[in-house]
């Protein structure tokens, strides 16, 4: 029976289940008032109350409603209802901005992350139909503005482009243009069930997929995290966490307008500089995964303080070690620390374990469920469904066997439930890689390795790694004499714009890949071998 379908502005085709949407509705996840009523409301509640943190800059209420406003008027003038605004910039406040300009002009929003280069770039821009994108001239050394006049060249309908802190290209917008354009009349009613998010994530196709979240789906995922982790007004989030990541992005742009957080950001990931800025600010809430937690507990050590105002650290996005969350648990004086699991699709798909005598499920599994439904399947599958899940691919290709017959995702985790209420992720039936938090897709790396001179075969696996997660080896069958390294993996990738953190970290010399009778490489074989190498003694 085919899915019902619903399309909202931009001609955005959704999956749309009308009796789950009346209880979603009914149960109160859902809500009629949308991100940019909700700011209204605080504005006029409280003006000058600081809902960012960026730096020197203290971003009240009232400020933000007024730039806000001010560019949704303006982009509302040029734009139609549902296109897309693409936002690729660092964890600084004009992100935020945007983010509730796009939101009052009825758009949708398309985070990208500053670390992508040409090649992601490219796709997504023109999968999208990106309209206008905004970006740094700057950051951590790499021109964005010259890359975009080169993406854009290669587009057959380029958009505008916005450069934030620096001085645009030729052809390009200075932001304080965006801020004083000629504003629209009136903007368009909003509408709580419309897409107003489509955030790319790496799949096992080799390439990115579109994931698409309306008003609702994200309001259901903030108002979960408000009854469950322990959040009340006047909280404070540190954010390092990309805002071009689900995380970083509700944490930055809609909890503290919704749960009355105040959202502390950081562009630059230092642990020192972030237990400085904690004490500082008296931040409350973190939320990372392993590299974070690990470098956070050992900046505070050195520093010989326990963040005597941490509340709650939530640990999430790939393999998370239990004695970490033990030894992070008894440093800091009065945090609960929990790990949870989730994905762009479904996102806090369990919502960890923060009660008094919960370190038990707190440190081996990952968490109880929330508000979504989940399921263990077939071989072990991990489905979920609920209030906050996505509501479909910006291609409606990519939702081919993504959702079982009762609209549960179909995760490609294996998993199993442990005494205490906790699921525990066990494998993945899905080839992915997710290394310090970021999704590498093997098979996008290994297509594009395929033409290095110095290859004739390669497999790329990822292997528990304590630090990152996991690291990406690739195995390689060597063509000829040819000893191909991490450097010429790194050169030969970096000349087609492929992101730095997609490069692998370690190559293996094999004189062949094991496969099945029917030629398949056996990736689980590979990861053994690897194991078993890398083992004492082995």
């Amino acid at each position: 029976m085919p899915t019902p379908r619903k399309i909202t502005p931009g001609g955005w085709s959704i999956r749309w289940d009308e009796a789950r949407a009346a209880e979603a509705y009914a149960a109160g996840w859902w809500s009629r008032e949308t991100l940019g009523e909700a700011l209204r409301d605080t504005a006029q509640r409280d003006p000058g109350r600081i809902l960012l943190v960026d730096g020197d800059t203290r971003l009240t209420a009232a400020g933000w409603l007024d730039q806000a406003e001010r560019i949704g008027r303006g982009l509302a003038a040029q734009i139609p209802p549902g296109g897309v605004v693409s936002v690729m910039l660092p964890n600084w406040h004009e992100a935020a901005v945007i983010y509730l300009a796009a939101t009052f002009a009825g758009l949708v929003v398309n985070p990208i992350l500053p670390s992508l280069r040409d090649h992601d770039l490219h796709f997504i821009l023109a999968d999208a139909r990106t309209r206008l994108i905004v970006i740094p001239q700057r950051f951590r050394g790499h021109d964005y503005a010259a890359m975009l006049a080169r993406v854009c060249a290669g587009l057959e309908t380029p958009p505008e482009v916005v450069v934030v802190r620096g001085d645009p290209a030729a052809g390009q917008t200075a932001w304080a243009e965006l801020l004083h354009r000629v504003p629209a009349a009136t903007l368009p009613p909003p509408d709580p069930d419309a897409v107003r998010m489509v955030m790319y994530t790496s799949g096992t196709t080799g390439r990115p997929k579109g994931v698409l979240h309306t008003h609702n789906s994200i309001g259901a995922l903030i108002r979960q995290i408000g009854r469950d982790w322990l959040v009340t007004p006047g909280d404070r989030f540190l954010v390092p966490s990309p805002v071009s990541h689900i995380g970083g992005s509700i944490y930055a742009f809609e909890m503290p307008v919704l749960l009355g957080t105040t959202a502390v950001l950081m562009d630059a990931w230092d642990p020192a500089v972030a237990v400085a800025t904690m004490l500082r600010e008296r931040v409350t809430h973190m939320a990372g995964a392993t590299p974070f937690l690990q470098g956070l507990l050992d900046a505070a050590r050195t520093a010989g303080t326990r963040l005597d105002h941490l509340k709650v650290f939530i640990c999430g996005g790939a393999s998370v070690p239990p004695p970490l969350i033990r030894e992070a648990a008894d440093w800091f004086a009065r945090a609960r620390v929990s790990r949870v699991y989730g994905s762009t699709e479904v996102p806090v798909t369990t919502v960890g374990a923060l009660g008094a005598d919960d370190l038990a499920v707190a440190a081996d599994t990952d968490g109880r469920p929330g508000i979504a439904e989940v399921v263990i399947a077939e071989a072990g599958e991990i489905r979920a469904r609920g209030p906050q899940m996505l509501v479909g691919y910006a291609r409606a290709a990519d939702e081919d066997g993504a959702f079982d017959d009762a609209g549960f995702f179909r995760t490609g985790d294996q998993g199993e439930w442990r005494a205490g209420g906790g699921l525990v992720v066990t494998g993945r039936i899905k080839d992915l890689i997710i290394r310090n938090g970021e999704n590498i897709a093997p098979k996008e790396i290994e297509d594009l390795l395929g033409d290095h001179p110095g290859i004739t075969e390669v497999a790329v696996v990822g292997v528990p790694h304590p630090r990152t997660g996991e690291r990406a080896v690739a195995v390689i069958v060597p063509r000829g004499q040819a000893r191909p390294d991490v450097a010429s993996l790194d050169a030969h990738l970096a000349a087609r714009g492929v992101a730095r953190f997609k490069v692998p970290e370690e190559v293996a010399l094999w004189d062949s890949l094991p496969r099945n009778d029917a030629g398949k490489v056996l990736k689980t074989v590979i990861r053994d071998r690897l194991r078993a190498n890398a083992a004492p003694g082995g």
